[in-house]
């Protein structure tokens, strides 16, 4: 887009806003529709593909900021949907500990776009051609989820169920330090790429950072639920979020493409596996209400990575801000957020017959 639209990276910068914005949006819905799980997952699904194919069809500003606005909508509801599907149907069935594969492919999709771009880019095709592709291929997996929806049936809470009711405020440290982590990962998320362009002219090379990000993410959910065994998902997030901090921080310290490339793996390496262990902390915290607990987790990070890019165009467009000072307030954000995981956190009863055990909280 940069290339063939001339859009600049201040301009990136309010486009993700408005795929955060949407993306808090659907989380503080995710909560409060009195609709089953399994049709939040379908119509969050439906709507990502069909959005991600539209910023191809059309050329105009205006309608790229709806799309993306309806993508982070649509996005929620799957992260929440797919989670609460299937981190209570592992639990149900004494598997939780293979939640690792369910998140794994979120840096899985990830890296098979980022190649799908790069490679299109490679070959000379458009943005515009690019975006329909995408969407197609968003499109054509939506039927791998089918056997989910059919299966967890007797996993799905129904409307008016306890789930469906506003967390607790107990829960209030959980979700600020879920919040915390949103606004640190998002900013090396969003410009990780674009700053590995500025240092190469061949896109061959600079195009890998984020199918290098989404390899990372994948890999380091199955690596986690081994090491889930031995360590609690607390200690667990304190030690990937300090890798995270320094994988932020990284980039302005060492500006150059090893850099980056050694920033790409730590937050790629990081930021899904504090996404999983989030989840479930929720699922463990939430009991009855884990889908509740979920969205107001996701609210919270939606609210930071909204933040992120949003301070940071402002900043860019009228106080001459540096994309280096901002990713050095987003480790400080990140090392805030650590002083809150040094606490255990709270679990019900039914978060510990759902296979948690008082000790993964510690």
């Amino acid at each position: 887009m940069q290339n063939d639209l001339g859009m600049g990276l201040a301009q990136g910068g309010w486009l993700a806003g408005a795929n955060y914005l949407g993306y808090l949006a659907g989380a503080l819905t995710a909560g409060y529709l009195p609709w089953k799980t399994v049709t939040l997952l379908r119509a969050g699904l439906l709507l990502v593909a069909g959005t991600t194919a539209l910023m191809g069809w059309t050329t105009v500003w205006s309608t790229w900021i709806a799309w993306r606005s309806i993508a982070g909508f649509a996005s929620a509801w799957v992260l929440v949907g797919a989670a609460s599907l299937c981190l209570g149907r592992l639990a149900a069935v004494g598997a939780s500990r293979n939640a690792g594969l369910v998140f794994s492919g979120v840096g899985g999709g990830i890296a098979i776009a980022g190649l799908l771009c790069l490679l299109l880019d490679l070959r000379g095709y458009s943005a515009r051609q690019a975006w329909l592709i995408l969407g197609l291929v968003a499109a054509v997996g939506i039927p791998a989820t089918v056997a989910l929806w059919s299966t967890s049936a007797t996993f799905t809470s129904r409307p008016g169920d306890p789930a469906q009711r506003p967390a607790s405020g107990k829960h209030l440290r959980l979700i600020l330090c879920y919040g915390l982590f949103g606004f640190g990962y998002i900013l090396p998320a969003t410009f990780l790429p674009a700053q590995a362009r500025t240092m190469l002219d061949d896109p061959a090379l600079f195009g890998l950072a984020w199918p290098m990000f989404g390899l990372a993410a994948a890999f380091s959910t199955l690596l986690c639920s081994g090491l889930l065994q031995h360590f609690s998902r607390r200690k667990l997030w304190l030690a990937a979020q300090l890798i995270l901090a320094l994988g932020v921080a990284l980039p302005a310290w060492l500006p150059s493409l090893a850099g980056v490339i050694i920033a790409a793996a730590c937050v790629g390496g990081t930021f899904m596996v504090i996404t999983m262990l989030g989840m479930q902390q929720a699922q463990a915290s939430g009991g009855t209400r884990a889908r509740s607990l979920m969205a107001s987790l996701t609210a919270a990070f939606a609210t930071g990575q909204l933040a992120g890019p949003v301070l940071f165009s402002l900043a860019y467009e009228h106080l001459d801000s540096s994309l280096e000072a901002a990713l050095l307030t987003a480790t400080a954000v990140l090392l805030a957020g650590c002083l809150l995981l040094l606490k255990p956190f709270a679990e019900c009863a039914a978060g510990t017959m759902a296979g948690e055990t008082d000790q993964s909280a510690r």
